[in-house]
């Protein structure tokens, strides 16, 4: 295995780096205590990968099980306890726990503590998620053929 073909053909480099403030108030704030840190979005990594923090309040839901077609999506556990579907079983992820499902992997996740729990979830290559996140409790309000839509612009594919 080789290194990709060089991207930055410079001789000095640059000063571009991103620094976001573990202060920083997140993007997404719901009354049911979840909240979502965008901490580099496909638009700050050239749509390499996007990175979120996501909060979840306690017996939170989260999304039934689904695949994506064009993205890998990949769990790191930061506090709590964390349930995910691998696509064959549930697992309860601790803090320091990693699951990769990659491209086509059905999978899932929840909070079903009555204790908040945070975890990291990385898209491989970044995509534009945030809308997704911003509006899918609405999308999923309103359901039918708008929602259908959505999920397929925004490569959700939900199998239950």
């Amino acid at each position: 295995m080789s290194y990709p073909e060089p991207r930055y053909l410079g001789e000095n480099g640059e000063v571009n780096a991103v620094y976001r403030p573990v202060d920083t108030t997140p993007e997404l704030d719901s009354p049911t205590g979840n909240r979502t840190h965008y901490l580099a979005t496909h638009a700050t990594t050239g749509g390499e990968f996007g990175l979120y923090r996501v909060d979840m309040g306690p017996r939170s839901p989260g999304p039934s099980t689904h695949f994506h077609r064009s993205i890998s999506e990949s769990f790191f556990i930061l506090s709590g306890a964390v349930r995910l579907y691998d696509g064959d079983r549930w697992i309860t992820a601790r803090p320091g726990d990693f699951l990769y499902v990659p491209v086509g992997g059905l999978h899932a996740f929840k909070n079903d503590s009555d204790d908040p729990a945070s975890l990291l979830l990385l898209f491989a290559p970044g995509a534009p998620r945030e809308e997704y996140f911003e509006q899918v409790a609405e999308m999923t309000r309103r359901g039918g053929k708008e929602l259908e839509e959505f999920r397929i612009r925004h490569d959700s594919f939900f199998v239950d």
